[in-house]
This record gives C-alpha cells, structure tokens and sequence, in this order.
C-alpha cells in the first residue's frame, strides 16, 4: 500500500507531506468545520486546517476530542509526534488547505 501523503493545495512549489495511516485517519479531529465562514469548499480527500487552531494545538500540546461515549464533554489529549510535525509543516509553509493522496 502507499504511502499517504499531503499535498498544499494551490502550493505545486511544496513538497508533499507524507503521513502514515494512523495520521490519515486522525485528519477529522483537526479539520475546520466546512460550513464556518471563509472556509473554501472541500473536494474529496480535502481538509482544511484554521490556522488559529493550529497555532493553539502547538502552543498547549493538547486537543479537544469529544468522546463517543458522552457527547457532552470534551476530552483534552495530548498531541503525538506526528501531529506535531504535521502542525510544523502547516505552520512552516503556511498552509490551511490540504489534498490527501493515497
């Protein structure tokens, strides 16, 4: 199976980032909601990541991630390796808007 890997949208000069399954799959607790103001449309295998949350997961170290168990309260964990380098690589070059590639 290959690789995932994500590409900047509109950004051709930028080199993919590749990323394993477990991250592609974690892509979801990340992404803006599509219907907030000044999010662009999303293709499929598109996400967008809001800055602003970005540079907050970065700063603390953690996220929110509502629990399926009780939807009323939220869960703080703390970001992998991975997800630090992924939100490096967002803030580094800019980038709100990714394609996922498989």
């Amino acid at each position: 199976m290959p690789q995932p890997l994500l590409i900047a949208v509109g950004r051709a000069e930028l080199a993919p980032l590749p990323i394993s399954p477990r991250l592609r799959g974690q892509l979801v607790y990340f992404m803006a909601n599509p219907s907030l103001p000044g999010i662009p449309p999303l293709g499929e295998n598109e996400y967008f990541f809001a800055r602003a949350d970005v540079e907050r997961w970065l700063a603390d170290g953690v996220f929110e991630l509502v629990s399926p168990l009780d939807t009323a309260n939220m869960t703080e964990v703390e970001i992998s390796e991975e997800q630090e380098t992924l939100f490096e690589w967002l803030r580094a070059h800019n980038v709100e808007h990714v394609r996922l590639r498989v």
